[in-house]
């Protein structure tokens, strides 16, 4: 299969990227801001899979120029299988404290960056492809909210949503879009927000669950926002 994944320097995008990898004969184009981190990955893969392949392209995706990524993109797949919108910014401020720039850069990542790459890839999809949003409990109506989370909630919300129009818009091209909403997760992002949590749950093993449900679950939902949460957050 060919497999986009966004945010994949780290956390649950390195992980799920790992996962792919794993299995024989993928091939993997791992999209983020850090070379090195992204660098990394590509060695740790040729070392311990080398069935499989991984790539990557370093990209901003708050100040990155999307025409030249989609150039990017089709220098490596001329179609795609999976796109996993992994990369995610997360603010947590008082909301009076807030800044413009805070609000469009958390937007830019969280929902344009996996709006416009579904854009950019849909017309490299055949029928059978997945578009798996990597939302948030936040980002679902009626989850227990808590302070300061306002402008990342808010961004996660649009994907939600997002994901439910797409599908509709895709049934004819049997192209299936999904969203998981994770609880929390012990991630780099979560630890510098909340130093003091202790997540129930590894980016590895999140990054395992990740990489089956979006070469399975698209067998059994569509257009469908799923809780993945141990705790109420």
């Amino acid at each position: 299969m060919n497999i986009v994944i966004t945010g994949a320097s780290r956390g649950i995008g390195y992980h799920t990227a790992l996962k792919f990898a794993e299995r024989n004969g993928n091939a993997i184009l791992a999209i983020a801001r850090s070379e090195e981190k992204l660098q990394t990955l590509k060695n740790k893969v040729e070392a311990e899979f080398p069935s499989s392949n991984l790539d990557y392209i370093v990209f901003d995706f708050y100040t990155g120029d999307y025409g030249q990524l989609e150039i990017e993109i089709k220098k490596h797949f001329k179609h795609v299988d999976l796109l996993i919108n992994n990369a995610g910014y997360l603010v947590t401020k008082p909301f009076l404290e807030i800044t413009s720039e805070d609000f469009d850069q958390s937007f830019g990542v969280n929902i344009k960056a996996a709006f416009r790459l579904s854009q950019i890839l849909i017309p490299l999809m055949k029928e059978g492809a997945h578009i798996l949003n990597i939302s948030s409990m936040g980002g679902i109506q009626g989850s227990v909210k808590f302070p300061e989370m306002s402008v990342y909630s808010a961004s996660k919300g649009a994907l939600s949503i997002l994901t439910e129009v797409l599908a509709v818009e895709l049934n004819d091209k049997k192209i299936a879009v999904n969203a998981l909403a994770f609880g929390a997760v012990d991630t780099e992002m979560l630890r510098t927000a909340f130093p003091d949590y202790k997540a129930p749950l590894t980016a590895q093993e999140m990054g395992a669950y990740v990489a089956d449900f979006a070469c399975n679950g698209k067998k059994y939902f569509n257009g469908k926002v799923l809780p993945v949460s141990v705790s109420t957050p």
